[in-house]
């Protein structure tokens, strides 16, 4: 008896969007339209998505034909069955999306499976092309796209080609593409912007953007460029945030960009004589006050009495705009993003606050301590390296630090598990956070256990090391 072969798509991204039966049944659709050549062309598909159950009590055939006409231009054009699934993806996405009604407050990505939808709200989106309109405004060849009107989807059309993403990551990180390398033309054919989508994926990557299960169709806005200066190796002065010990200091050099920009508002915050501790960019700023006593401390010189007095929640985001913008900020959120509590655009905020005046000292002494506790130049790089590797593997966590965030075995474990897939006996596995330290000796002796089973070289590494955090040794 012959084994069962399902329908096999050569893209495993795009093969992990549909189920077997769902492949099945549109691989059988796809075959009835073929002409008397074995062709399908894009003209051939109209009549045939209509009919689908995804699409037929949301879209037109007409509507269909529109939307087709704008992405491949020509309608007579030979299309594969991959192809053809890209276009239900897109088509799937599109139907969604005007589910939603011209008056839905989200824009609808893409549908980047069967089941489940990704939205970015319109205040987002603006604050996203007001960015992108700044500092690419002089682009040679952006520039006559631009600048995006954030009341429509430009920002979604122009993305299409994988030029601007490009150009974006130059921005966060210059000289990281080659732009030699982009595709540039006008209109560029799908194999012209895969290679783009790809380029784009893979810089972004490297500069430790996280892609997990994103493929060439469903790109990712990083956060690297707001983030990048929150480090003690490009602001020194962090230091001031923790007592002049080697093991605050540590701790700090090892805490994720979020928490310290939190760390570094809290610093703030409790000179100022705000009561409160703020855990997250999101309800506890909504009422404007943190901001408020933020501000004040920050650039005196422009408080405004009425910013605190005021009761109205919505009246003092206003304030705390125009304060922040007086200090030199440039506005990309509004009230309404403040009171409702949007975590991506008061990160960003927060973050643009701290680029344009930390508050924090310049003593040398202080600074100097800093600078001597920053790792050799060669540890430096080699944990650079493998940061990004890990991050790039498409592991569950997220590295920010290697030799803080392996100290309890789990991230390794996960590598363990990619790199050598079922080698980790995850039974066995604690994960985080761990209360108890011997669990974390647990989970790094079986790091070093598999490590050994895999012929590396772990001589003289036990699972403490890895617990205290011996760099020569973690490396």
């Amino acid at each position: 008896m012959s084994s069962y072969v399902g329908v096999l798509v050569s893209d495993q991204w795009l093969q992990s969007q549909f189920t077997q039966v769902e492949l099945r049944s549109l691989n059988s659709k796809f075959v009835s339209v073929k002409n008397q050549n074995g062709k399908v062309t894009v003209g051939d598909l109209p009549p045939l998505m209509v009919k689908l159950k995804a699409f037929s009590a949301l879209l037109t055939e007409d509507e269909i034909r529109q939307i087709l006409g704008e992405s491949y231009g020509d309608m007579s054009s030979e299309i594969d069955f991959e192809t053809f699934l890209r276009v239900y993806l897109n088509m799937q996405g599109q139907a969604t999306g005007k589910l939603g009604g011209p008056k839905n407050s989200s824009s609808f990505l893409k549908a980047s499976t069967t089941t489940l939808l990704h939205t970015i709200s319109e205040s987002e989106k603006a604050s996203y092309v007001t960015h992108i309109n700044i500092y690419l405004a002089d682009d040679p060849f952006l520039k006559q796209f631009l600048p995006l009107d954030p009341a429509t989807n430009d920002l979604f059309h122009l993305a299409k080609d994988g030029v601007l993403l490009c150009k974006l990551i130059n921005v966060a990180v210059p000289g990281t593409i080659d732009e030699r390398a982009i595709n540039t033309k006008r209109v560029l054919n799908p194999w012209e912007r895969n290679e783009n989508h790809t380029l784009c994926l893979n810089s972004a990557k490297a500069i430790g953007c996280t892609v997990v299960n994103i493929g060439t169709q469903d790109l990712v806005e990083g956060r690297i460029q707001l983030l990048a200066d929150l480090n003690l190796k490009k602001t020194p002065q962090l230091v001031e945030l923790v007592e002049d010990s080697n093991a605050d200091v540590e701790e700090l050099m090892g805490l994720a960009p979020e928490k310290v920009l939190l760390k570094w508002m809290n610093f703030h915050l409790n000179k100022a004589g705000y009561e409160k501790t703020v855990a997250n960019f999101s309800s506890d700023v909504k009422d404007g006050k943190a901001y408020a006593y933020l501000l004040n401390v920050l650039a005196p010189e422009f408080c405004n009495p009425l910013t605190l007095d005021t009761k109205d929640p919505v009246e003092r985001a206003k304030l705390v705009l125009d304060h922040a913008e007086r200090m030199g900020c440039k506005r990309y959120l509004s009230p309404k993003d403040i009171t409702e509590g949007s975590t991506n655009l008061n990160l960003a905020f927060v973050a643009q606050i701290f680029h344009e005046r930390n508050g924090l000292s310049t003593d040398s002494k202080k600074i100097s301590f800093a600078e001597r506790m920053t790792d050799d130049v060669q540890i430096s790089r080699e944990e650079r390296c493998f940061r990004l590797w890990i991050n790039s593997l498409g592991i569950e966590s997220y590295v920010n630090n290697v030799f803080e965030d392996v100290r309890t075995g789990w991230i390794l474990l996960e590598v363990l598990d990619k790199v050598a897939p079922g080698s980790v006996n995850w039974k066995h596995a604690s994960k985080p956070p761990i209360k108890f330290p011997f669990r974390k000796v647990e989970n790094c002796n079986q790091v070093v256990k598999i490590g050994r089973q895999l012929k590396f070289s772990v001589v003289n590494l036990g699972g403490n090391d890895i617990v205290q955090g011996n760099k020569k040794l973690i490396v």
